[in-house]
């Protein structure tokens, strides 16, 4: 059965009774409907545990970190627990794309499926129309007068779309070139996910640098006069999502950035309201460590002064024999590097292999063994095909973990230059032993520090398949040279970008696409999202 025929076979509790079971009642939503509401009146006193969940570099199609978050989530509520999974919303490129769907599977996925992963409740298109009325804005500028002097051919900010689109990935306008980015990549997107409430999303909205003067000195968003009607289109986009898992436990999605290009997790505002509301947080950061977890930490956890109280690690057979060619014993040391990158931010930390019908009980017990021998908790995964009764030992266990000493830390002093902060993460995550920079990179952190903003957190954009650069070295790659070809940044949200290697912001689409396999069928009901 696909995602999509299981979801039927389950049936959804009305929203308002969803909200119930965390002592909610409607003063506290907005209902789109009766299955998807927007959380608001919440009042902000965390108290929950929170775990983050991560994975090993992933194959091509994902190795299910949103089954294990939304399956451990009921598997604590199985035990007694108020737990609460806070993800980020499905973009519509992937959608189209190449992936599919990013809302679990299985018995381990959130309801209603087809909405979230299309059109939702709309946060995503407010953030598209928001970038993108500031970016005609910055042109309507120009065009008549432009009296802040903005030198179009320095323009800093650029247009997005929610769809794969490599022919918009340069074109020229009449006056400039220009780019759009995919909109999980948009400074906008990363803004509405590190703001705090109104204020710090206002505030961060008139940060943002749209570009520079003819003298080459940052003109801001609040310039333009703009930021109170970027405020109105994101009123409500802000207000994260309450929708629920099949087992009918609540869940909030919000946010959307790619742990790729962007920083990779769900808002700051939903991981407080969850962290408010419940016994347990699980929230999960995009691809693999060396990218999501490693952003979730030095990024989020410091803009929102939190810290993780245990780490499930996800990884599978099937990722383990990807990063080991096709054997599993020489795959386990991509699974090392990721438990030693993750020991260095804590030693709350447990591995968890997800599960597939196809592997094999050896196969298990290798893994098994390899983590042991690493003295590191372990446990399985068989919420895909069994929901929460399949995860009740990581549940169990991951309980345990929280009521450990927590040591959690950062990698790296934000007030160090740009270069060392790079170094940091270059040496200690990826294992590199040179950085290479571009003459366009090197231009850019001298821009950044002649204007006194690289006190900021790095936020890298590289391919997610290899703890390096280069997708084709797998496992654990060491002593390799990355290269850095340009930097940015991201004033308003508050971190740099970093790009290594051929990475790139728009996403392209396969030679056959998954929308090629999306219809209504003769229900009028949707088919091929998975």
């Amino acid at each position: 059965m696909t995602d999509i025929e299981i979801e039927k076979e389950y049936t959804m509790q009305n929203i308002k009774d969803i909200a119930s079971k965390l002592n909610l009642d409607e003063d506290h939503l907005e209902c789109y409907g009766k299955y998807k509401a927007k959380l608001i009146n919440i009042e902000e006193r965390r108290k929950a545990k929170l775990i983050l969940v991560t994975a090993t570099n992933p194959t091509p199609y994902g190795e299910g970190k949103t089954t294990v978050s939304i399956g451990l989530a009921d598997g604590l509520h199985k035990l007694g627990y108020q737990a609460i999974a806070t993800l980020r919303e499905p973009s519509l490129g992937p959608v189209f794309g190449f992936k599919g769907g990013a809302t679990g599977g299985g018995l381990s996925q959130i309801a209603p499926m087809e909405d979230i992963n299309l059109h939702f409740t709309g946060d995503i298109h407010a953030i598209t129309t928001a970038n993108n009325l500031l970016c005609a804005a910055i042109d309507n500028h120009i065009f008549h007068g432009n009296s802040l002097n903005i030198d179009p051919k320095n323009i800093k900010f650029h247009r997005c779309l929610d769809i794969n689109d490599r022919a918009l990935r340069n074109i020229k306008l009449e006056n400039r070139e220009e780019h759009f980015t995919i909109s999980a990549a948009s400074e906008i997107m990363a803004i509405l996910c590190l703001s705090k409430d109104y204020e710090d999303l206002k505030t961060n909205l008139e940060n943002i640098i749209i570009g520079n003067t003819y003298t080459n000195h940052p003109i801001y968003a609040k310039q333009l006069n703009i930021v109170g009607s970027l405020m109105v289109i994101l009123k409500d986009a802000f207000k994260p999502n309450l929708v629920q898992t099949l087992e009918n436990n609540p869940v909030l999605v919000h946010g959307g950035p790619f742990a790729n290009i962007a920083h990779g997790c769900s808002s700051i505002k939903s991981l407080n309201v969850a962290l408010s509301i419940s016994d347990y947080t699980i929230t999960e950061a995009g691809f693999g460590s060396d990218l999501g977890a490693e952003k979730f930490f030095d990024i989020k956890c410091r803009k929102a002064n939190a810290k993780v109280d245990a780490i499930v690690l996800v990884t599978t057979i099937k990722a383990l024999k990807y990063n080991g060619h096709g054997f599993l014993v020489d795959g386990l040391s991509n699974l090392e590097v990721h438990m030693e990158n993750m020991q260095k931010f804590s030693k709350n930390l447990i591995v968890c292999l997800n599960q597939y019908e196809q592997d094999l009980e050896e196969e298990i017990a290798i893994v098994k063994d390899f983590v042991n021998q690493k003295q590191v908790r372990f446990s399985t995964s068989e919420a895909y095909l069994k929901g929460s009764k399949g995860i009740l030992d990581l549940a169990k266990q991951v309980v345990e973990l929280t009521n450990e000493e927590n040591d959690f830390h950062y990698l790296y002093d934000v007030s160090l230059p740009i270069k060392e902060k790079l170094q940091k993460i270059a040496s200690e995550i990826y294992r590199a032993k040179e950085i290479q920079y571009t003459d366009k990179a090197l231009k850019e952190i001298n821009y950044i520090e002649n204007i006194n903003r690289d006190h900021l957190p790095i936020c890298v954009a590289k391919t997610q398949y290899s703890i390096s650069d280069d997708k084709e070295k797998l496992g654990k790659p060491e002593n390799t040279t990355i290269t850095v070809t340009d930097i940015k940044l991201y004033n308003g949200a508050g971190f740099i970008t970093v790009y290594l290697g051929s990475i790139n912001t728009m996403p392209g689409l396969p030679e056959h696409p998954n929308f090629e396999n999306i219809y209504l069928n003769n229900d009028e009901e949707i088919v091929g999202i998975f």
